[in-house]
């Protein structure tokens, strides 16, 4: 669980990444601008109502995806000033937060170390300010604690835990916004990694992810202050 208090001070390295997919808005398509909307509204919505904005992101293993979009979800909404947000992350089975998902993280400025490095489900503490609370990434079942149970927006990130996860029990709202995987064979035939292992691919999902919820949120602001205006 991560929440925003004030707006942040994003590490350097962080905020030209942000600035940097800022530049690329024009390559989100209308269909996932509508799909992000979504979660823009229900975000002004529980904000009006004075309660938290609580969002559970959900793939398969909570390895990859669901956690590139907790954390930049985390990120964006602190970067916008957005206090109600509480990002959480979960899969439909546990496993373990991918080791590339963190490198790629790092790579973009984030600062992050395993809190228990010998575990078979390792504990990273990921951060992108100094002040304020780690987010705490590991693997989990989408409903498992420290995941609310009741009064959540479920955002499912993959088709397959869409399909393996149809209802989402206590949530106020199930929007399903699939990614591709980064290991995808058909997205490596069409960009060839310069290695098999499949790493290139985690780099280039984290900066579609930032990208989206950097959009999301600023959609959010944007209708906040039109609904402000006198």
């Amino acid at each position: 669980m991560t929440t925003t208090s004030t707006r942040a001070e994003l590490y350097p390295e962080i905020a030209k990444f942000v600035e940097q997919r800022k530049t690329e808005f024009g390559e989100i398509s209308d269909e996932r601008k509508g799909q992000l909307k979504q979660l823009a509204v229900y975000i002004q919505k529980c904000e009006s109502q004075g309660k938290p904005a609580k969002l559970t992101f959900v793939c398969t293993h909570n390895s990859r995806r669901s956690h590139f979009t907790q954390v930049w979800a985390q990120t964006a909404a602190s970067h916008y000033g957005i206090k109600n947000v509480v990002s959480f992350s979960g899969g439909t089975e546990a496993t373990a937060c991918n080791p590339r998902t963190i490198a790629a993280l790092k790579r973009s400025g984030f600062k992050a170390d395993a809190t228990t490095p010998s575990a078979a489900n390792p504990h990273y503490s990921v951060r992108f300010q100094d002040s304020g609370e780690p987010i705490t990434c590991f693997s989990k079942v989408y409903n498992d604690a420290p995941n609310p149970t009741s009064g959540y927006c479920a955002i499912m990130t993959c088709s397959q835990a869409d399909k393996a996860c149809p209802t989402a029990p206590g949530c106020d709202l199930r929007v399903a916004i699939p990614y591709d995987d980064p290991r995808s064979r058909m997205v490596r035939r069409m960009n060839p990694p310069p290695t098999t292992s499949g790493a290139s691919r985690s780099p280039e999902k984290c900066s579609t992810l930032c990208r989206l919820c950097i959009n999301r949120t600023s959609s959010k602001a944007m209708i906040t202050n039109h609904d402000h205006k006198p």
